[in-house]
């Protein structure tokens, strides 16, 4: 029997060739496959923020046209929205200021001029009522006695509304303060005079000077501080509102381009939405524009017409009570007070009347000139022809009194005889009251129109603007849904 050798030779036509051997190829070397318990790696993935995955689906959708009709009804919507709240806010902080001037800045600024007057006419009165003596007038001391109580009821309205700690509410406290001691050396020296003591006319000069160098630099310091605050209201309420007609011009712009694609691929002319919108929108903005502008023109008039001619009023009406003082206390001193004029010294109180005549005429000069009617005009003219009078008797006067004749210049002064020179003072005092009050009724007819103007304006631009972010939404959801 014969057997097959054995051996590892396959047979022919079934060998399974060798694979060539592949020589080591250089590069990193491979590290060695861990064991235990690091033979599983721990692997994390990162996961993206809702930030980024926003991103992308913002981008996803920006590549189909609903997307992007999508997006661009949210910008509309929100650049009418955002125009609309910027309106209605920048508008109402200017109606709050309008308001201000009118029913606050401007009565407390009248309130505080009125302070420094009512101060200056009681001094007044006290030296004329003083220098009269037993000849004294019920008016003129009812005259003192009105002006020291409209002082300490206009200090009480001041300082209702005044903040507490501002210079202000002090300057209110010190006057408060002082009041009670002017008047205690105001009823001295009445009492000495009465009784024939010639000190009283001491106590008159410190009451004077208190009153001169105390109380009225105090009053006028109140009133320069609520000047202040009535100019910084009006600068408020007329500051032109740039934010908001800058939004609505960009929101005017969104709208005109996003209706032009529109019409660029649909071939329609309007979208009625998108119209609603830009309607709602050129209403808010012209609003805004012609409201503002009437709102400056009566706030300006107001300020021009109203609030300056009342400033030079009140300083004439003031030079007016300061020359009357200094004319009476001129003959209750007698010469005792002098000061250096041109080197040489003369009477303090003669010199101090000259110098607020002078003030007066300057004063009634620019307040002819800042009256815009003839209702105003003429008191302020009637004053001023009085002023002229006035110092013509007062030349007169003032003759005899350096003559020695003491008895003729102060019947002169206090009316006792033909054309005193009190009554030149009362009819200028009357007719600046007039010219007062007609240019306070000026003032609060302008400023009213002004503040006018905005009413309505901050609610009418935001419900304007719901409408119109509502037309733009309605309008693209339109083109939406002939993707359906």
């Amino acid at each position: 029997m014969t057997h097959p050798p054995k051996s590892g030779t396959a047979r022919p036509g079934t060998a399974v060739p060798t694979m060539p051997s592949v020589p080591p190829q250089p590069g990193r070397p491979v590290p060695p496959t861990p064991t235990g318990p690091a033979a599983v790696p721990d692997v994390v993935s990162a996961r993206r923020t809702a930030f980024a995955e926003g991103v992308d689906r913002l981008r996803e959708a920006a590549t189909t046209e609903p997307g992007r009709l999508r997006i661009i009804g949210a910008l509309i919507a929100l650049l009418v929205v955002a125009f609309g709240a910027v309106t209605a806010w920048q508008m109402t902080d200017r109606a709050t200021a309008a308001e201000d001037v009118l029913t606050r800045s401007q009565p407390l600024s009248s309130d505080a001029a009125d302070i420094y007057r009512s101060l200056a006419d009681a001094n007044t009165a006290a030296a004329s009522g003083y220098l009269a003596g037993p000849q004294e007038k019920p008016e003129t001391r009812q005259r003192y006695e009105d002006g020291i109580r409209t002082a300490a009821e206009k200090l009480v309205t001041a300082a209702s509304s005044s903040q507490p700690g501002s210079d202000s509410a002090k300057t209110i406290a010190d006057l408060n303060k002082l009041l009670p001691q002017y008047k205690g050396l105001v009823e001295t020296a009445r009492a000495n005079n009465r009784q024939g003591y010639p000190v009283g006319s001491a106590y008159l000069r410190a009451a004077n000077e208190q009153m001169q160098k105390q109380m009225l630099p105090k009053a006028e310091a109140l009133y320069q501080k609520e000047n202040q605050r009535l100019s910084s209201d009006y600068a408020d309420a007329k500051s032109f509102p740039w934010a908001a007609i800058g939004l609505g011009l960009l929101a005017l712009g969104g709208l005109a381009w996003a209706q032009r694609r529109n019409y660029l691929r649909t071939n329609r002319v309007l979208n009625h939405g998108l119209v609603t919108a830009s309607a709602a929108s050129v209403v808010v903005l012209l609003w805004l524009v012609v409201g503002h502008t009437v709102a400056r023109t009566g706030l300006n008039a107001s300020y021009n017409h109203g609030v300056r001619s009342l400033n030079v009023l009140h300083d004439a009406r003031i030079a007016s009570l300061t020359a009357r003082s200094d004319e009476n206390l001129s003959l209750i001193r007698r010469g005792a007070d002098t000061k250096v004029v041109g080197g040489n010294p003369v009477d303090a109180y003669a010199a101090g009347y000259d110098e607020q005549i002078g003030e007066l005429a300057k004063s009634l000069t620019r307040a002819d000139g800042l009256a815009d009617d003839s209702a105003g005009r003429k008191p302020v003219q009637d004053a001023n022809s009085f002023m002229k009078a006035w110092k013509q008797r007062h030349e007169v006067a003032q003759g005899w009194n350096d003559k020695g004749e003491y008895q003729q210049a102060r019947d002169k002064v206090i009316g006792v005889g033909k054309d005193p020179t009190s009554e030149c003072f009362d009819n200028i005092d009357i007719a600046l009251e007039t010219a007062l009050d007609h240019e306070q009724a000026e003032f609060k007819q302008a400023a009213g129109d002004g503040k006018d103007a905005l009413t309505g304006l901050p609610y009418g631009a935001a419900v304007l603007a719901v409408l119109g972010a509502a037309g733009a939404v309605a309008g693209i959801g339109r083109r939406l849904s002939e993707y359906r």
